[in-house]
């Protein structure tokens, strides 16, 4: 009798055992995340190419002085000019003139400093009056983005390719030859590039970047001031064309809030780099 109590007894405690085993091992498996759900979890992960998107954008800051925004990029200038063989004062004076020392339309809202259509571009663009209404231009995250553009379209065009032949320090040859080789229509654009450079020694940024002797820096400003009287018939765009600007400069150097004229009303029709 007791021997079979004794065996009753024992048979319920392994019963027991093994049941809180299987559950015990139930609730294991059902808490173990299964195999494609780790894929699945890891294909989640951000790929490389979208970290340029977590990068912060540039804040946009205008710029008082002229200087300043020079002494701002001139290191980038000189940068490209070690790696891409263009005249860091070339580079310096196309984005002072091209930009507005920074506070241009196109470069508060795209950062573009060069002006640089879309062509083939593939990244983000805005629309923008140039030669003519709603023209597509490429827009950049920071600056130095718009420089390092700079010289990959002037190295990655044949039509640029003799500019590459003229002696490194040769900043007159290279304004001639822009204008010579199709990136702008202005007629004045080298003399203007010309002028930006000596006025503010950019000269020395080469000689910096080839080691080669600094000269004395002696600015010589021009107070010259142009006059233009409206005619009948006359608008802002048709006086902007004369004196080869444009017309936003036209009106930025008349304080001009919107586009009416009026006869006998007379505009500073001085070319921007002038001020410069």
């Amino acid at each position: 009798m007791i021997k079979k109590v004794f065996s009753l007894v024992l048979i319920s405690v392994l019963l027991v055992g093994c049941g809180g085993s299987k559950r015990a091992a139930k609730r294991k498996v059902s808490v173990r995340p299964s195999r494609s759900n780790e894929v699945r979890n890891t294909n989640r992960t951000a790929p490389a190419e979208t970290s340029r998107e977590t990068e912060k954008a540039y804040v946009y800051a205008p710029f008082d002085k002229v200087e300043d925004y020079i002494e701002h990029f001139a290191p980038i200038a000189k940068e490209e000019m070690r790696l891409y063989k263009i005249p860091a004062s070339i580079t310096m004076a196309q984005a002072v003139l091209e930009s507005g020392a920074g506070n241009g339309n196109l470069t508060r809202k795209a950062n573009n400093h060069f002006g640089i259509k879309c062509h083939n571009w593939t990244g983000d663009v805005v629309y923008h009056d140039d030669d003519a209404k709603g023209e597509c231009f490429r827009k950049y995250r920071d600056p130095k983005y718009s420089f390092r553009d700079h010289s990959l379209f002037l190295t990655g065009r044949s039509r640029y390719a003799d500019l590459f032949d003229l002696d490194p320090d040769d900043y007159k040859g290279w304004a001639r030859g822009l204008r010579k080789a199709g990136y702008a229509t202005d007629r004045k654009y080298p003399e203007k590039l010309i002028a930006i450079i000596e006025r503010y020694a950019m000269y020395n940024y080469d000689a910096e970047v080839l080691g080669t002797k600094i000269k004395e820096y002696k600015p010589e400003p021009s107070n010259a001031v142009s006059i233009h009287t409206v005619k009948k018939g006359e608008t802002l765009y048709s006086i902007s064309r004369m004196y080869n600007l444009t017309v936003d400069e036209l009106k930025k150097n008349n304080g001009l809030k919107n586009n009416t004229i009026s006869i006998g009303q007379q505009l500073n029709v001085t070319p921007q780099y002038n001020g410069f």
